[in-house]
Parts: C-alpha cells; structure tokens; sequence
C-alpha cells in the first residue's frame, strides 16, 4: 500500500498507551486517536440504507432541522432491483452524505444470508442466495468508497438470527459456510477492496465470531489477505486475549444504562489489554498490527494528510436515486385478471386501506432508523397522482398495538369505504415496531425475531372482510420478506410487493399502480406457503437448542430455491419471481466451451406493448455429482430495458467456478467432470430455455 511508510513511521513515534486508545471506543461511536501526531479519532455511523441522525459521540439526536438525510429503500429492496448499478449509486449517496456528516465510517452494507423468514434484520440484508448477495455488495461497497468514506461490511459471520444473538453458537458444515454464508464476504474484500469489516455477536464453532481464529485469522486475513480492520459489534468483544490473538481490531459498545458515566478505559480492549501487553502476555506486534490497519483506513479515506470534497445532504439527486431504487425494487407478485396498471382517466373512486398507507417507516428498525426531512407514504403518492379526477377514501382497517386484536368498528369503516369504491388498493404487511421509535419489540427490527409468520393486527380478517366487499382489490404489501398469505392470496387478484420502500415509497407505489412505472423487481428471497416449508424450520434448528444454545444448521446448503427445488416443496412465490405489465421471449440459448469457463448468450424480446425490464436469471444444474448438489443454483443475471418490440443479444461467460462445489475432504473447491445444464429463467420457477454442455 501507498503508506505503509508513513504508517510505521507513526507507529514507531506511539507509545503504547496511544496505541491501545485506538483500539477502543472512545465514545458511542468513535474510537481513539493521537492528538499529538495529528491522527484523529474514527468515527463511525449507522446505517447501511440512511446516515443515522445520531450525535456524533452518543445515541442522541441532532436537532437541527437541517440535519437529515436521505432515507433510501432498505437493504432487501435494494437487492429486489438486481441491478448492481443502482446497488453503486446507493453507496454514492451513502458517502456522500456520511462526508456531510462529518463521518469516516458507514456501518453497511448488511449481507447475511436469509435463512429463516423469521429474521428481524432481514429488512436490511440481501438475498437467501450468495451470488446476489456478492454482485449487490460490490456496487455498494464502491459507491461509498468512491466518496472517500469507508464501508463496513457486516456481520462476519453466520449472524442469521436476532433471538439469542449475542448466545447463540452456530454449528454449520464447511461446505455450507464456503458456498452460502461466506461468498458475500469474500467479494466485499477481493473484488469491492471494503476497507472494514464488522464481526458479529453470535459464536461460531464455539468461539465468539469477532474475534474467532477460524474466521477473522485464517480465512478473512489469511485466505482472502484482508489488510483493512476488523471491528466488533457493539458490545461484542467478550474475551481480551482471544481478541487480542484472533484478529479483532477494535472494541466498540456502549452500555445505555451508563450513559453517559462510561469508563472507555475499563472495556475489555483498553486497561485489560494494556496489562496484558506490558506483562508479556500479549506481544505488542499484534498490537502494532491493529493499529496499522486502523491507520490504512484513515489515510485511504483521507483522514489524515489530505482532504476530503464536500458532501451533501439529502439532495434532489439523492431524493431521486431513493425514488429510482423504490421503483425497481418493487415486485408485481400477481395480477391474474390484469387490475393493474389502474386508469387514472377511468377510474372514479378508490379506497386506500391500511394503517400502512400513512405509516412513516424511517425512524423505526433498530440501529438502522433514518431522520429525513420528508416521507412520502401511500396514500399521499396515490393522492397526488390520481389527481383530483379521483375521488379517494381513506380507512386505516387495523391498528398498530402490541395486543394485536382486531377492531371490528375500524373493519366496518373499511368494509364501507370498499363497498363504496370501484377499486380497493390495501396497503398492510409488516412495520418496525409498535410506536414509531425503535422500542425493541418489534417484527422487522435489530434485537428481535418475529413469532410468526402471520400477518399482525388481525390483517387476515380484515383483508379477508374487504376482499368479500370488493374483489376488485389490490393487496400492497409493507415488509421485509415473506409472510402467510394462505387465507387470502387466492382472492386476491393483483398483489404488489414495496418492501420498506424509503422516503419517496409512496412515489414509487403510485407509479407502478397506474402504470408510470412498469415493475421489473424481483423476489431476492423465496416466499415460502408457511414457516414449515422454510428450511431452517424443515429440516434444521431455530432458534437453538434450550440447554446448550446451538443452533445446528442441518437443512446445510439447501436455504431458499435451493431446498424448494431439491425436496420438491412448492413455494407461495418463487425466487427470482417478478411479474411486469408487458411480456418478455426467450430464444436461442447457447452455450460453448470458453477457455475454463462457458460462453452463454440467448436473445430476449420484449413481446408485449409497453417498455419494460427484464432480468434474465442463469441457473445451473450438475447432472451427476459425487456430492448432493442444489437442483440448480443461481450463477449470474442480467437486467435488461426493452421498448416493444425491441430484442437484444444478453452474452453471459459463466467462469469455471460457476460449475464447482466445495469438497470438505480436500477442502479445496472442485470442479468435478460431466455434463452440466445451463438454464436461462424469468425466475427460479420460471425456466425458458435450457441447453447441455460436458466440461
């Protein structure tokens, strides 16, 4: 690197006092600098879709009116755009506004595989399928790092779980780890350069992920040569030595019941380490170590002996690349009898129903909430463009409570507004939380999984009453993933899929309901028909074992369309699934040898009368294995805009890692000889063209 000199010249100038303050919090979020030598604390914020509002050294907020910014879509609707591009421009919009905010560090992008659907987190990370998940996270990484602002990429590793998270112990095969749960991470470091990553709360293997030999030692730093820093989780360093020895860098946490009487000195990384360091124990070169990646860090983001360009904050542009996100990311699960797009010159009256179409999402969550300066809900986006040649209604139908019952006198003023109404547009599905801040009781939020997967507040009997008043009802859904639709979903004709959609979501809705905007996301996560049919509660453990806390992944490699496929149980709505307002062919797939890799191209066709986006998924199959091997497995996608009519050539070379499997006797991956299938799909259920190919 372009400093090492400069580093170990700093380094050589420290005592070991200053060395050990940098490898600690020195407030909520920073950790330590040297004043003398002019290296300056690090300071690092929250969240991966939206610069938290936070003071920059304690949990409080700013409250300058001024200080907000842009509250992009979460991270599974950013994936449910499979366009890496945009994942880039996100990032840029991240970096941008975390330099206006005087910050080094953005805590993102979250990249743990989705394995059950229970997950409280699951709103903020990406896919149940590791490809995805690593094409997403470069795009991302880059565009922050780009602004001179340095991502976090988290949590390292097999944090699938928030109940029992800072307990649990995942046991796993190491096949599963190397060909699901590490691909991500391994991207982030070898492809996007990331320049820090997080470590996670749980233990892996019997020893705590953030400062475990296996994962941060041999695979992160030694396999991959990761040279940037590993920093903890907040409070989730719990051993000073295996941190000092297992590759931890920095230890930051903040006990809120302190606040703000914090001793920083007493964390397990600071007094502890420094008596350890000067009796020997601990030889000071793992010390000087941290401390050089620490400095990597600051002179690769200009923090020290250089300057950085200015930020922004919540911009037109980046208000406009919220709204782009929000409309790729939306997902037209179903429309049989072809209800939408609506006709804003046809249609009279609508009755929007749902607390969610004026619920503000941005301030719930957890550790990912996002002050802006506006949001657009639901029922405002409609409103505006339906303009006022339509006459619109409006019943909130259910509450949100913590005791989740049913309000028969709400049901019977949405019945009302439905009968009423040529068209119903429901908007419901999951929230935050039960208030409007973060409680920590909540369905999509950090420190909690959610019970079940049923629809809260008694939706089913209220959809289930307006659905019997007018079937002429389109179901949108608020959420981060899947959810039980078994009492309804063959009622309802058109159901749209928004995600935590970000400040413009109500934009973004209102364009794809009257046909602005032609959908073109898709399912980054299959919807199961109910809990059982997910495979961690199929064939493996959660949320662990009573007395001992393991949480054995035995459902392995089959997560997601893996397990779907494999063991033939049908889903609600398949991975990859998207429906558009046009129609897309497929034709000509061929597939030739290209040096060790396959050359693949077909021809995709816009077959219908309106503009649209497609995203050609490959998929493929090992016909015969020494190994159980997925029925098929996602190995690269391409999103393409067609206007009618139009056709193009998508040209595809699949690299020879694309047919391989991870052999745990060797330990090394393998590319096993035989005839393979190439699949070319609009979804994992979808499968258009096929052709054979022997390697």
């Amino acid at each position: 690197m372009a400093y090492e000199a400069q580093i170990d010249s700093l380094i050589n100038l420290m005592t070991l006092e200053e060395k050990i303050n940098m490898l600690h919090g020195t407030s909520s979020f920073t950790s330590g600098g040297v004043e003398r030598l002019g290296i300056p604390e690090l300071t690092m914020s929250d969240g991966p879709h939206g610069v938290r509002p936070e003071h920059g050294r304690d949990w409080s907020l700013d409250n300058a009116g001024n200080d907000s910014s842009t509250y992009l879509p979460t991270g599974i609707a950013l994936a449910a755009t499979w366009n890496p591009d945009l994942g880039y421009e996100y990032g840029a919009v991240l970096g941008r506004e975390a330099k206006a905010r005087g910050k080094d560090v953005i805590l993102g992008p979250g990249i743990n595989i989705m394995r059950t659907p229970l997950n409280g987190r699951n709103f903020e990370y990406l896919s149940e399928d590791p490809h995805l998940v690593s094409r997403m996270v470069v795009g991302y990484i880059k565009g922050v790092q780009d602004q001179g602002i340095a991502a976090c990429v988290k949590h390292f590793a097999a944090n699938n779980q928030e109940i029992k998270r800072a307990e649990v112990n995942v046991e796993m095969s190491e096949r599963a780890l190397r060909e699901l749960y590490l691909p991500g991470f391994k991207a982030a470091v070898e492809e996007a350069d990331v320049l820090t990553v997080m470590g996670a709360y749980n233990k892996f293997r019997g020893q705590y992920a953030t400062h475990n030999e296996y994962l941060v030692n041999n695979i992160l730093k030694g396999e991959w040569g990761f040279k940037g820093l590993v920093m903890s989780d907040w409070g989730a360093v719990q051993n000073t030595m295996e941190a000092a020895l297992y590759g931890n860098d920095i230890e930051m946490g903040t006990d809120l019941l302190q606040m703000p009487n914090i001793d920083y000195n007493k964390f397990l990384m600071a007094d502890t380490l420094l008596s350890l360091v000067k009796s020997g124990q601990v030889d000071q070169k793992l010390i000087d170590d941290k401390v050089r990646r620490i400095l990597r860090v600051m002179f690769s983001t200009n923090m020290i002996n250089g300057s950085r360009s200015d930020g922004a904050l919540s911009t037109k542009p980046h208000q406009q690349t919220a709204l782009k996100v929000a409309e790729e990311a939306l997902v037209l699960l179903k429309n049989e009898k072809n209800l939408l797009p609506l006709n804003k010159a046809s249609v009279k009256s609508i009755a929007v129903i749902g607390a969610n179409a004026t619920r503000k999402q941005g301030m719930g969550g957890g550790s990912s909430q996002v002050r802006s300066p506006y949001e657009v809900t639901p029922l405002d986006g409609i409103k505006r463009l339906a303009g006022n040649g339509v006459a619109i209604t409006y019943a909130p139908g259910f509450e949100v409570t913590r005791e989740e019952k049913a309000n028969q006198q709400l049901i019977d003023e949405a019945v009302k507004a439905a009968k009423g109404a040529e068209v119903v547009v429901y908007v419901g599905g999951w929230t935050h939380g039960y208030t409007d801040n973060w409680d920590g009781g909540a369905f999509d939020a950090e420190g909690a999984d959610k019970p079940n997967m049923n629809l809260p507040f008694a939706q089913d009997q209220l959809l289930d009453a307006v659905l019997k008043a007018n079937p002429r009802t389109v179901v949108v859904l608020i959420g981060g993933g899947p959810l039980d639709m078994s009492r309804w979903e063959s009622r309802a004709s058109s159901i749209l899929q928004a995600w935590y959609p970000g400040m413009e979501g109500g934009t973004a809705i209102a364009n794809v309901l009257f046909g602005e905007v032609n959908p073109s996301g898709k399912l980054p996560v299959t919807f199961p028909k109910k809990l059982q049919d997910a495979p961690a509660h199929a064939l493996g453990e959660y949320p662990g074992d009573k007395d001992t806390v393991n949480v054995h992944y035995r459902e392995d490699i089959f997560v997601g369309y893996r397990y779907h496929d494999t063991y033939k149980v049908a889903p609600q709505f398949g991975f990859g699934h998207g429906l558009s307002y046009t129609t897309f062919g497929y034709s000509n797939l061929k597939a030739a040898k290209n040096g060790e890799g396959v050359a693949v191209t077909l021809t995709v066709k816009n077959t219908g009368k309106a503009a649209g986006a497609e995203v050609v998924q490959l998929y493929v199959k090992d016909t015969e294995a020494a190994v159980k091997r997925p029925e098929k497995e996602l190995k690269s996608f391409s999103k393409i805009f067609l206007k009618p009519g139009e056709s193009k050539e998508v040209s595809v070379n699949l690299p020879k890692e694309a047919f391989q499997y991870f052999d745990e006797a060797k330990m090394q991956w393998v590319l096993e000889p035989g005839s393979f299938i190439i699949m070319a799909g609009s979804s994992s259920q979808d499968i258009r063209q096929s052709a054979e190919i022997s390697l």
